[in-house]
């Protein structure tokens, strides 16, 4: 085996080869063949799936004694041209830096390993367009993720995630996004606001019960969602409902406020930060590298520049305060198409005049 892997190398660098096919070679390792001069500068699509991968020690830890499964590139120039990576169904536990060095990669499929993580370097792939990582152990998502741009289809079925970083509704042209079978109990409130978003799978996420009602016309797999006998309680449970505070469980910390249409008057610090949030995102349209002239932490620099979610009646940024309004899916014209699910859409307002003008359909 290893004559024949060594013959397959040499011969797509001596004719150039475009594509190469590892496919089910037993491999516990990844070839260092493939990184040791520049004959494979013209690759552009290597699959490695099914495999033994397990562990490619970087120089800078090969004489200390971990145990885990990594992939890492210790020359990843030479795989400059690469767009196409496949490493399904290996045992890789970790994806190394070095994995953003491959700017040209528009197809990354990870799928059926035992990645717990991902490097925020993923961020750097600026030209993906295809990332598959179901089947993994990730319990969340880098948030740097939305700096790829051109990411149209994301798939994160079959995890560990009880959670989605609002950053995701700031992939513009993402398409498809699929995260059945994972933990879920809530979804960032601008969730579906990008018209090219069209089709969202969030299936089998028994503790999941709203859907933020922008998805009221997208294409959306929610069986099996809602399931669960969980019930809210507290002060948010007797001022709104039952319902409306099942459906409000796991709300992002930020939300120090669950306003109603009785509350006639916006919170000062809510108003404060949507000037500031207007004062920062208009300094950005003028120059991407400048900013106002005001200092704050960054964990609220952050909030400032990526919100909660934006009034789903008027467009405002909202950041401290959120005025639900539910609609369950059993009342709306999606219910013969959904029978094994119990979720409901939520309108999330700025305002309680929004609140009370908000129609689903409107």
């Amino acid at each position: 085996m290893a004559t024949e892997l060594h013959e397959t190398i040499f011969m797509a660098k001596q004719e150039r080869h475009r594509n190469l096919f590892l496919n089910y070679k037993n491999l516990n390792k990844f070839p260092v063949e493939l990184l040791k001069d520049e004959g494979l500068q013209f690759l552009e699509r290597l699959y490695m799936k099914r495999n033994l991968l397990t562990t490619l020690v970087h120089t800078h830890f090969r004489h200390q004694p971990w145990n885990f499964s990594c992939l890492t590139f210790q020359t990843i120039g030479n795989l400059a041209r690469l767009q196409s990576l496949d490493l399904c169904n290996n045992a890789l536990q970790l994806l190394c830096p070095e994995i953003g060095r491959l700017r040209s990669l528009r197809h990354l499929r990870l799928s059926n390993n035992q990645l717990k993580c991902l490097p925020p370097e993923i961020g750097d792939l600026q030209d993906l367009e295809i990332l598959d990582l179901s089947m993994n152990q990730l319990m969340f998502l880098p948030e740097r993720l939305h700096r790829c741009l051109s990411l149209q289809n994301l798939t994160v079925d079959h995890n560990l995630l009880s959670h989605v970083p609002r950053h995701v509704c700031w992939l513009h042209r993402l398409n498809q996004l699929s995260m059945a079978a994972n933990r879920l109990t809530f979804l960032p409130l601008d969730l579906g606001r990008s018209r090219e978003l069209q089709f969202v799978f969030v299936d089998n996420n028994a503790e999941l019960k709203g859907l933020p009602s922008y998805m009221y016309n997208k294409v959306i797999g929610c069986s099996g969602c809602g399931v669960s006998s969980h019930v809210a309680e507290g002060s948010i449970s007797a001022v709104l409902g039952e319902a409306l505070s099942e459906v409000l469980v796991g709300l992002p910390p930020e939300v120090k406020v669950v306003g109603s249409e009785a509350d006639n008057v916006v919170p000062l610090e809510e108003l404060a930060l949507r000037t500031l949030h207007l004062t920062v995102t208009a300094s950005l349209c003028v120059d991407l590298t400048a900013l106002p002239p005001i200092t704050l932490p960054k964990s609220l620099m952050d909030l400032l520049l990526f919100p909660l979610g934006h009034c789903h009646r008027c467009s405002q940024a909202m950041f401290t305060i959120i005025y639900p309004k539910l609609f369950p899916l059993r009342d709306t014209a999606l219910a013969g198409v959904h029978r094994r699910t119990t979720v409901s859409f939520v309108a999330y307002c700025c305002s309680s005049h929004c609140l009370r003008t908000f129609d689903l359909q409107g």
